[in-house]
């Protein structure tokens, strides 16, 4: 299984409900990070679909440009980022204290 293969398999395990395009994206992302080269499938792909939830389907990135610190915008869209992990159907959550992508 190459590293794409594996990203996509966490990626469904972690949203089994996803749209497809949003798979992509969230794939593609975990892919092309350099941040997340190193990473193993299973954290590239959490990491990249709550990155991709958070900047992409919540109002975390309005917050920052309205002011808020990260760690506040993060804390007012942890919510909205929960409901949609449900909405696809994920196993995981992510917790206030999680670390920053």
């Amino acid at each position: 299984m190459n590293r794409r293969e594996a990203i996509e398999s966490a990626v469904r395990i972690l949203a089994p409900r996803i749209t497809r395009h949003e798979f992509e994206a969230v794939t593609d992302h975990a892919l092309g990070s350099r941040g997340l080269h190193t990473a193993s499938p299973e954290t590239a792909a959490w990491l990249s679909l709550t990155s991709y939830i958070r900047h992409r389907l919540t109002d975390y990135d309005a917050l920052l440009d309205d002011g808020y610190d990260q760690e506040s915008a993060r804390f007012f869209v942890l919510d909205d980022m929960n409901a949609i992990l449900e909405e696809w159907g994920s196993p995981r959550r992510v917790q206030a204290e999680d670390e920053p992508e």
